[in-house]
Parts: structure tokens; C-alpha cells; sequence
């Protein structure tokens, strides 16, 4: 009996333990007022939904107060996610966008930097065709007035910006020296981050090579980093990278 007391004893300190360990955590960054900026609702044409989603089960673990902003613009196009194709409908990004936030989402260009402590970009090809036209011209393409605005708002207050999946190659075209990870180069569970990976590098950047559950964190310039789904991983990977990256933003915010 006395073993069986002392066995509980001890469980019960490890759980008070972990317990307070987490706490100690999450009272640290009460209070940081992050905004997340959507590119649409679906991931061939707008945000990426898990990742998204991710985000937001992130910030709210780690306690903080959430303000969603998309760009009032239409969107380059529709796919139809069904079949894989565009169809011939016009969208808006900024009433697409509301569906992930459960319509509590405001017009980008009231986003204000005094009003936040970080900024944070998920995936999907919405942030690739309709916060910039990296999906049609690559490291040549151009990135929304108001989407740069916001990340050099960000930048010039040494505030932290946090970008997964394809979203890293904003920061490389609006921040040249830049350090970013899409994923491992050269690895077939990441297809597409060898030829992104070379357009940042041309960029005058540095591309990082970091797994999926990993985050990139360029301390210079505050950028937070993480592949997400540039790699073809389990969804519970893409969470815990997702994870890795808010908690590293909340770090520095």
C-alpha cells in the first residue's frame, strides 16, 4: 500500500509538474494580439483550411487574442475542388475568407500594426495567386499593395511575421536577405521545394532546408518559418509544424 501511495504521489507531481510547466507557458504570452491574414477559403484557389485552421487552434493554446484580414480583391480565379479545374465563377477573397472565420474577418486595409504584436500567413495557392502572382511568374511576380504594406508595417516595428507552406516566398520578395524554409530540398516527400527553394535563392535570400515539423526562425528580420504542406506528410505533421512555428512567433512577440 505504502508503494501504491508513493507511486500516486509521484504521478500526481509529474502531472502538477507539467501542469504548471504548461501554465508558466501560456501566461507568459496572454495577452499578444496576433492578426492572420487569408487569401480565400479552399487551398487550390484561396488559404489552405487545416492550415489555417492550425493557426488558429495554435494561437488560441497559446492564448492569444485573434484578428482575421483578407484583401477586399477578387480572386485570379475559381477551381472547382471536386475536379480540379477552374471554373468560370468570380469570387472575392475577403467574403471567401469569412467562411474560416466564421464571418469575423475584417478588410486588410484596416489591419494596423500598432493594433498587433505579429502577423501570421498560412498556405494554400490563394497566398500565391491572390496576395501575389508567384503561381504564374514566379520569382518575378508582384505582391498586393496592401499584403506588402502590411508585412513592411510588421518589419519596421521589429515585429514578428509568421509564414507556412508557400507563403515564405512573400517575405523573400518583400525582404531581400532574407532566410525562409518551404521544406527539405531534394527529398521526394517535398516535390515542389527544390524548384521554390532555387527562386528564393535567386531572390537574393537564403532557403533553409527544415522537415515538416520543424520552423525556420530568421532572428534578423523576425520571420518564422515552416513547410507545412510543401511536404506530403501526415495531417498530425503539419499540425505540430504549424505548432512550432506559432509558438516560436509568441516567442517573439
Amino acid at each position: 500500500m505504502l508503494t501504491l501511495l508513493q507511486l500516486s504521489g509521484r504521478s500526481l507531481l509529474t502531472s502538477r509538474t507539467l501542469q504548471t510547466v504548461r501554465l508558466g507557458y501560456y501566461s507568459t504570452h496572454m495577452g499578444k494580439r496576433v492578426a492572420v491574414v487569408l487569401a480565400g477559403c479552399g487551398v487550390y484557389d484561396g488559404s489552405e483550411i487545416h492550415e489555417a485552421s492550425a493557426v488558429l487552434v495554435h494561437l488560441s493554446r497559446g492564448g492569444a487574442t485573434v484578428n482575421m484580414f483578407a484583401p477586399n480583391i477578387d480572386q485570379m480565379h475559381v477551381v472547382n475542388h471536386l475536379k480540379g479545374e477552374p471554373s468560370e465563377e468570380k469570387r472575392n477573397v475577403l467574403v471567401e475568407s469569412a467562411r474560416l472565420a466564421r464571418g469575423n474577418i475584417q478588410d486588410l486595409s484596416k489591419l494596423s500594426v500598432k493594433d498587433h504584436d505579429a502577423v501570421i500567413f498560412p498556405g494554400g495557392f490563394g497566398a500565391a495567386k491572390n496576395l501575389c502572382t508567384w503561381a504564374v511568374q514566379g520569382k518575378d511576380c508582384s505582391v498586393n499593395d496592401e499584403v506588402k504594406a502590411a508585412l513592411q508595417a510588421f518589419h519596421g516595428e521589429g515585429k514578428p511575421i509568421g509564414l507556412c507552406c508557400i507563403s515564405p516566398v512573400l517575405a523573400a520578395k518583400v525582404f531581400p536577405g532574407c532566410e525562409v524554409t518551404v521544406g527539405i530540398e531534394n527529398d521526394d516527400k517535398y516535390p515542389d521545394t527544390a524548384g521554390t527553394a532555387d527562386a528564393i535563392n535567386q531572390l537574393g535570400c537564403k532557403h533553409v532546408s527544415k522537415s515538416v515539423g520543424e520552423s525556420h526562425v530568421d532572428e534578423k528580420n523576425k520571420l518564422i518559418t515552416t513547410s507545412a504542406f510543401m511536404c506530403n506528410a501526415p495531417i498530425h505533421e503539419i499540425f505540430d509544424g504549424i505548432g512550432a512555428m506559432v509558438k516560436d512567433v509568441l516567442k517573439l512577440a
